[in-house]
């Protein structure tokens, strides 16, 4: 027993693995893709083992439909390629193979060693390369965390298991393989995965891989801004964001994540906002209806840039120059820290300039507000703030309104011009006319 748990604390492989069969699992090969079965059909044919990993596996037993099917094996990139008629190989810090069968990709990746002294890192730990391959046991110790190191093998429906990720399920328990300090240090993206698979599939966070997370958050300001991008895209898309986000501050992995998330989140109108952002993202993700990560970075970070602007806007600016310009200033914040594309910043600064121009009910400029390309996500925006009590409910209701009406209806619901634009049409009016030279 004391071996075991020393073996378990330490990320050693057990002294023999568990092949666990269908009937105590319950996991059946048609439970796979058609592409993910060819694959390993094909693999196993050319004299190479072949099995179904990672997150595909995990779902399938906890009943969820995984979204794309890994394989793993004993064949090498090169070994692999010759095998399929449409394949490439891909990756320079660790290479895969991208095997595409119709419509469907199925990757490919050769089983990894796991020994920390041949893995390149920098001074806190961080593993920079590690393209090394190894066993199967090694595969399975290099993976994150139990749940994630379950193998399944399509041609005898066994589950192979080397850290007791069957047992975590059922306990609905989410541990790090090995010693989760090292582990962090190596990846300190794993803190982020932990709070989101956690939060996406129910499972408690185990003592002790949820203890160091406070102490070691500094180390995500070492990860590249890209690659934290995207993990923060996943988490936020996840069908679970609401929960994510609960987790982060829980475990105090919110700051500086999100610059200034703290600030925006202890504002009242801010706090509101954001939960129902987020609550109305998940409803859209869980039901399988398209979501914009433009516009939930853009509700994310609004009042944030409400907030500059009121600033700017005590200082002596103009509205919109103010606007203008806390939308820059919000957006080199994040900038810095996230690696947010430029064609999502520009939708962003669509939807945030369009928002004062819904104020403005007169005229041709509903008319062309109404055209705008981006209306219906500034117009969504617009719902957002209003359900929020950020903005009159009748402002929302009046768009709404005009949206589906007819012609007609739209020139009757428009409000009379005031302020300087009808009285300057006034004084063009009564101008007289300039007579024309008569020629002499």
């Amino acid at each position: 027993m004391i071996k075991r748990f020393i073996r378990r604390v330490l990320g050693l492989p057990s002294e023999a693995m568990a092949r666990v069969p269908r009937a105590k699992h319950g996991l059946a090969r048609e439970a796979l893709s058609p592409a993910a079965s060819k694959v390993c059909a094909v693999l196993r044919e050319g004299g190479f083992c072949a099995y179904i990993v990672g997150g595909a596996v995990r779902d399938l037993l906890l009943g969820i439909v995984p979204k794309d099917f890994d394989v793993a094996t004993d064949a090498r990139p090169e070994q692999v390629k010759p095998l399929f008629r449409r394949a490439l190989i891909i990756g320079r810090r660790f290479r895969l193979v991208h095997v595409v069968i119709a419509a469907d990709t199925v990757e490919v990746s050769t089983f990894r060693a796991a020994d920390p002294d041949i893995a390149e890192k920098d001074e806190h730990g961080r593993v920079l390369r590690d393209n090394v391959f190894g066993t199967q046991a090694e595969d399975a110790r290099r993976r994150d965390f139990t749940v994630n190191a379950l193998y399944f093998d399509p041609a005898t429906e066994e589950v192979v298991d080397f850290h007791g990720g069957l047992a975590d399920l059922k306990k609905r328990v989410l541990r790090v393989i090995g010693d989760p300090r090292t582990r962090y240090r190596e990846d300190p993206v794993r803190m982020l995965r932990a709070v989101r698979l956690g939060a996406k599939l129910g499972l408690t966070l185990d003592p002790a891989t949820r203890e160091p997370i406070h102490s070691l958050a500094p180390l995500m300001e070492r990860v590249p801004p890209a690659r934290l991008f995207d993990e923060m895209l996943k988490l936020l898309l996840s069908g679970h964001a609401s929960a994510c986000l609960r987790q982060l501050r829980a475990v105090g992995l919110h700051e500086g994540l999100l610059p200034l998330l703290d600030v925006i989140l202890e504002q009242p109108l801010g706090e509101r906002f954001v939960t129902l952002a987020l609550a109305q993202t998940d409803e859209r993700v869980l039901a399988g209806r398209p979501v914009s990560p433009a516009f939930l970075f853009a509700a994310l970070l609004w009042h944030e840039v409400l907030a500059a602007s009121r600033v700017r806007q005590s200082r002596g600016e103009r509205s919109i120059a103010a606007l203008e310009h806390a939308m820059d200033e919000v957006l080199e914040t994040q900038a810095a820290k996230l690696a947010i594309t430029r064609k999502l910043t520009a939708t962003m600064r669509e939807v945030w300039g369009m928002q004062p121009r819904f104020e403005v009910r007169s005229g041709q400029r509903a008319y062309r507000l109404l055209e705008a390309p981006r209306f219906r996500m500034a117009y969504d925006f617009l719902a957002l703030r209003a359900a929020s009590g950020e903005v009159p409910a009748e402002l929302e209701a009046w768009w709404r309104a005009f949206q589906s009406a007819d012609a007609d209806a739209r020139k009757a619901m428009l409000l009379p011009e005031t302020g300087p634009r009808k009285r300057r049409r006034r004084r063009r009016r009564k101008r007289p006319a300039v007579a024309a030279p008569q020629a002499v």
